[in-house]
Parts: structure tokens; C-alpha cells; sequence
């Protein structure tokens, strides 16, 4: 295996995620309770060709504040894209490993994770949708013990720079 990788189609495709962006969060809540909401201001670069890395700067509607950072690329030896994401708020790593759909636009990324009320390990999804040049939103989704993704969360980004 070369330790020289030329960057491929799916390398590019992450490409299209680079720049600034600003975007609005939003957690479901339980019924009868309001949802969770914050402000993102998220940037996006290159590390070389192969690999992007994001950092998210969140300010929540309470007034709290996090930063969370995601490192992506493609693995053209295992044949899918992998990553890791990190958050201030918590100390669990994500390890990810995942796929573009068919549509061409949507990255899905699985991981396994603490549930955030027992704690019990779960699968996630976090997934990248680009909806054209300047719009894309960040999903998470959680599998219930009746087989049923849950949303955790959605934030709609617009590109500012």
C-alpha cells in the first residue's frame, strides 16, 4: 500500500463541504416540552486532499456554549469513509465508518455510542446531506430497542463563506 494516496471521487465529495457556514440546531423534546435549540457557526477545511476536519462552534439558546470537531476521509484500502467526532460535552469518542447513498448526495455514517438517558451502547447514524452548493444539514438518529431510528437531532447549515 502506497503511503502517497491520490485523492479519489469520494475524496471530492467531501470537498463540497468546505468553507464557512451558519446554521440553526434543533433537538426533538419530549410531548409537552419544548425542543432543544442553538446557533452554529461551522468551518470547514482541507487536511490535504484526503481528509477534511470541522469544527463546530455552538451557542445554545440557554446560553451555554460547545465546540465539537469532525475529522472525515476515505479509506480506499477498506473501501468506505471513516472519521472520528469529538464534542466538549462529552467524553465518548465516535468512531465513524459509512457510505454515500445512491442519490449521490447523502453521506450515512455509522457509530455506536452511549444512549443518552441509561447509557446503554446504541447504534447511530449521523448523516450528511448536501442539499445543493451553498445547503447542507447534519442529521442524528438513534436505533430504538423496537428496530425504529429516532431523530436526535438536525442542524440546517447555510454557506457564508
Amino acid at each position: 500500500m502506497s503511503m502517497n494516496n491520490e485523492p479519489q471521487a469520494e475524496h471530492r465529495w467531501l470537498h463540497r463541504l468546505v468553507g464557512e457556514w451558519e446554521g440553526d440546531g434543533e433537538m426533538p423534546a419530549a410531548p409537552g416540552e419544548a425542543a432543544t435549540t442553538w446557533r452554529s457557526l461551522q468551518s470547514v477545511r482541507k487536511i490535504g486532499e484526503l481528509w477534511i476536519q470541522c469544527e463546530a462552534r455552538i451557542q445554545m439558546a440557554d446560553g451555554g456554549a460547545d465546540i465539537m470537531q469532525i475529522t472525515l476521509g476515505y479509506d480506499t484500502a477498506q473501501g468506505h469513509y471513516v472519521g472520528v467526532f469529538a464534542g466538549s460535552m462529552m467524553s465518548n469518542l465516535w468512531i465513524y465508518q459509512g457510505k454515500v447513498e445512491a442519490d449521490g448526495r447523502t453521506l450515512t455514517l455509522d457509530t455506536e455510542g452511549p444512549d443518552f438517558g441509561s447509557g446503554q451502547t446504541r447504534r447511530f447514524q449521523d448523516i450528511v446531506e448536501l442539499i445543493d452548493d451553498d445547503r447542507h444539514e447534519l442529521r442524528s438518529r438513534m436505533l430504538g430497542d423496537d428496530g425504529q431510528w429516532q431523530p436526535v437531532m438536525t442542524v440546517r447549515y447555510r454557506r457564508t463563506g
